[in-house]
């Protein structure tokens, strides 16, 4: 058992100023509604993912599984951009977050973990169903669910997200529920 890559956020340089009206007029898949947010929102089939890009030059790219995905579609909206007629350089490609998930396939007793782990944990369950686990080393954040599963968030390499389930699991099979 082992958690799946849900989503990677990465970022890059264009090191150009960007024309965002021009960018959504001659890009497809591109929306552009500066009263509401001031970044064109790109969106590709392949891989699949979404791009805010910037007016300067800064792009952030979501929605890849993989980090060689990530830098597949960076370079793909960096080519759509360069294409449409902007000097673009790729630069400063960064990983800024992985998210992954796992089912641990039982019910974990979240008021008696959040007890005995308070230091690092917090769970109002009238405000969020899940109990938010601050782990220190790796530095990721966890999501912990009544159902057993979990999402980690926060990770800056994949390692990151194997390593802290493997720090949390043990944990979490000390507080299984059995009565249900």
């Amino acid at each position: 058992m082992a958690p799946v890559i849900q989503n990677i956020v990465a970022t890059i340089n264009l090191e150009c100023k960007l024309d965002l009206k021009k960018i959504a007029l001659h890009a497809r898949n591109a929306e552009y509604n500066p009263s509401r947010f001031s970044a064109v929102t790109m969106r590709i089939k392949e891989p699949k993912t979404t791009a805010l890009i910037f007016s300067s030059g800064k792009i952030v790219c979501t929605g890849a599984k993989s980090e060689s995905q990530a830098k597949l579609a960076a370079r793909k909206y960096a080519r759509i951009v360069q294409k449409i007629g902007f000097p673009v350089q790729f630069k400063d490609f960064k990983i800024q977050n992985i998210v992954g998930s796992c089912d641990v396939e039982f019910p974990i007793k979240l008021e008696r973990l959040n007890g005995f782990h308070a230091m690092f944990s917090t769970y109002e369950p009238e405000l969020f169903p899940g109990l938010i686990y601050r782990m220190k080393k790796p530095n990721v954040t966890m999501l912990i669910f009544l159902s057993g599963k979990v999402v980690i968030t926060g990770a800056k390499a994949r390692e990151q997200i194997y390593a802290a389930f493997n720090n949390i699991y043990p944990v979490l099979n000390v507080y299984v529920t059995y009565d249900q």
